[in-house]
């Protein structure tokens, strides 16, 4: 998963500084007693956003239910900060929780510079056969395990049906087909067909994978951003927004596109699982099945939406690792997972979830499931998470007219060659 890329460091920690004195820096003490019983503290980073907070809060404390010697300090901590944050506190020893929530494009960085501890042969690996083998493959680098899968999602199209009927179309498959579609939505309901997340690349990549393109191709260690797919997605976004089919923003594009879809100021938004609950809180899904959900748009080439998620890890330097190892096993149980998805409709990362009925039922699951299933994988190396801001900057320029997609596409492309010393 991936909630938009802001820092809002004043912020951080506000919910949960109190409860966490106790267990900064993976400081917490403790272990297991003579006789085997869990103890001490666990620090939890959840980066959950607002809507889904409480509900993880209520979860993490479920733990000291099963095990009443260990305490949870459960700590929110914004999504745009928690990559930095956690990396000054590793990297300098102090601070770093036991277990945090962790996006799947972190765990190869943080498990590169020495920050996770492996978790092979540990009680924090529980059947991994149940595991959907795609939620498997960010958890791994350099042949050994780093974090257990917890959440597994994709982008797809969030559509507001009523709009849509009012203006007489359909649900656009391709995007020829919504920028057709917009004139008639604007003219006929007064909104704008779609919101156009400019200021996060992993909104890109839809784009980018419709057009058969793709960042790299780690396999063969080439860079592929700056081929004519990429040209041409970069080409999308401005003409996307130029024909008035969508509107965008360089900045916040987290809150304003989740605004102006609950406004009902737009008919079409590309997000993810983990937007659901907050878009039916807005007074355009008070009727809550006038939600729908679609594939994303495809391009000329195709159609594919990046693999995200959230992976449990376990700080390296963590004083406590027989709890902070049970703590992640229990986070990612098929128990806790059930839950979530109740309470949420994220989207499990085992398989044996699935077979229960609430959840199989799931209208968001039913919908996200054979997304997933059908996702494309990101590049699961040391560097993955760093390729996004060289094209954040080079999207902007060409959505402002400072740059032509093929100066950006280049650009990009000379960039992640810096990057990435033995690429091509």
């Amino acid at each position: 998963m991936r909630r938009g890329i802001r820092g809002t460091l004043a912020t951080a920690l506000v919910a949960g500084l109190a409860l966490a004195a106790t267990g900064c820096g993976g400081g917490g003490g403790g272990g297991s007693s003579a006789g085997g019983e869990l103890s001490g503290t666990v620090t939890f980073w959840d980066t959950s956003n607002d809507a889904e907070k409480a509900t993880y809060r209520k979860l993490a404390e479920g733990f000291q239910k099963e095990h009443p010697k260990v305490h949870v300090a459960y700590v929110n901590v914004p999504f745009g900060d928690a990559n930095a944050k956690f990396k000054n506190a590793a990297g300098g020893g102090a601070g770093a929780p036991d277990v945090m929530r962790t996006e799947v494009a972190w765990v190869a960085d943080f498990a590169n510079l020495g920050y996770l501890a492996p978790l092979d042969g540990t009680p924090a690996l529980d059947r991994t056969d149940d595991y959907l083998p795609q939620a498997v493959g960010s958890t791994k680098f350099g042949g050994r395990t780093y974090a257990v899968p917890q959440v597994i999602d994709t982008l797809g199209l969030f559509y507001n049906k009523k709009l849509l009927k009012d203006a007489g179309v359909d649900v656009p498959k391709t995007v020829a087909e919504l920028t057709a579609a917009a004139q008639k939505i604007k003219a006929r309901t007064g909104a704008t067909a779609l919101y156009l997340r400019g200021d996060d690349p992993y909104w890109f990549l839809p784009y980018l994978y419709g057009e058969g393109g793709d960042m790299v191709d780690a396999a063969h260690k080439k860079v592929t951003i700056d081929n004519a797919a990429g040209v041409r997605a970069l080409r999308t976004l401005k003409q996307l927004v130029d024909s008035k089919a969508a509107v965008t923003d360089a900045t916040d594009g987290q809150e304003n596109q989740l605004k102006a879809l609950k406004d009902g100021t737009v008919a079409m938004a590309v997000d993810g699982p983990w937007d659901i609950e907050g878009a039916r809180a807005g007074k355009a899904f008070r009727d809550k099945e006038n939600l729908g959900v679609a594939p994303v748009p495809g391009g000329s080439a195709a159609q594919g939406s990046p693999q995200g998620g959230w992976d449990l890890s376990v700080y390296a330097g963590s004083k406590n690792l027989p709890a902070a190892y049970a703590f992640a096993k229990y986070m990612s149980s098929a128990k806790v997972q059930q839950q979530t998805t109740d309470a949420l409709s994220l989207l499990p990362t085992r398989k044996s979830v699935y077979a229960v009925p609430a959840v199989k039922h799931n209208e968001m699951v039913t919908f996200f499931k054979p997304a997933v299933d059908g996702a494309v994988q990101r590049p699961w190396i040391a560097e993955g998470n760093a390729l996004f801001e060289p094209l954040k900057v080079q999207m902007n320029k060409v959505l402002t007219g400072a740059a032509t997609p093929e100066q950006a596409a280049k650009s990009v492309g000379d960039a992640y060659r810096k990057l990435l010393k033995d690429y091509t």
